[in-house]
Formats: structure tokens, C-alpha cells, sequence
């Protein structure tokens, strides 16, 4: 018997694209019957970051402000794509919302939250935009392929292409 696919993760950096693959993501859910979570994860900052926000910003709390206000910068970022997208689609299309159960943004390493996120929630798929230049060079040392290389689910990149 097949594996059912009804717990898709869907991964946006919030690029301008983004919401390209977020139509093939709510397309294969409703196809399957499946559900969709939406995750947005904010790169950690590095070590020499840190230091340097320490130097710039001496007060802890208005460290711990802006630390902050980087995670609530994607949830409103990530909040005005997803309206943007239930915006272009036709009143028939609408009720397809209910497919989504859960946006979430998280601050970590995006691979490795991406990949215990997956196993955590138990996820039957992960689907991830490629980058707008596509399968490049560069593409292929992002994220993306960390997470198709380390996967224990099925993982779909849908590359980016121009409508």
C-alpha cells in the first residue's frame, strides 16, 4: 500500500517567489485531502552578530528588543504574503484556506528546523521553493539541498518559474 500524504510542511524564506510554491503546496493538499503548515524559519544570528550588536546596542533589554522584533518582522512579512495570495485567488478558491492548520515562524538553523519540525510534527512531505535563478550553483548549496539530503520524507522543490 502507498504511503498517505496528508501532513504537508511547506518552507518559505519569503522571497519575493515564495508564494509560487505555496500554490503548488495548497494544489497537492487539496488533491490528497491533505493539510498544510506553513513554516517560516529566521536564521539564528551568528556569534560575530551578537558581538557586534552588543557593541552597538549596550543596553541588554534593547538587545533582546531587537532580537525580537527580527522574529516578529517575518510573522507580519509572511502574514501579508499569505493574504496577498488568498487575495489573488478567485471567491470559488477561497474555502481552500481551511487546508492550512498552522503557520508558525521559529528562529533557528533553517535545515536542521526544518528537518525537526518534519520529524517532530511528523510530516508526510516537505515542500520548498527553489530560488527565482532556479537549479543554479548557487541554489544548490542553500538550504534546500541540506534539507533534500538529510530528508526521511519525501521532499518537492518546485523551481521558480516566471507566470
Amino acid at each position: 500500500m502507498l504511503p498517505p500524504i496528508k501532513k504537508i510542511l511547506y518552507t518559505s524564506d519569503l522571497s519575493t517567489h515564495s508564494t509560487y510554491a505555496f500554490k503548488y503546496a495548497i494544489s497537492l493538499a487539496k488533491s490528497l485531502g491533505a493539510q498544510v503548515h506553513v513554516l517560516h524559519v529566521v536564521e539564528k544570528l551568528s556569534d560575530d552578530a551578537r558581538v557586534t550588536l552588543a557593541l552597538f546596542m549596550q543596553d541588554k533589554d534593547a538587545q533582546k528588543a531587537a532580537l525580537e522584533n527580527r522574529r516578529q518582522n517575518s510573522e507580519i512579512i509572511l502574514e501579508e504574503k499569505l493574504k496577498e495570495f488568498w487575495g489573488s485567488l478567485p471567491e470559488d478558491d477561497q474555502q481552500l484556506r481551511s487546508l492550512v492548520s498552522e503557520v508558525e515562524v521559529i528562529e533557528g538553523y533553517p535545515a536542521e528546523t526544518i528537518l525537526r519540525q518534519a520529524e517532530t510534527k511528523q510530516f508526510d512531505m516537505i515542500l520548498i521553493g527553489a530560488h527565482a535563478q532556479g537549479f543554479s550553483q548557487t541554489f544548490l548549496g542553500s538550504i534546500a539541498k541540506r534539507v533534500l539530503r538529510r530528508a526521511n520524507i519525501p521532499t518537492l522543490v518546485v523551481p521558480f518559474k516566471e507566470e
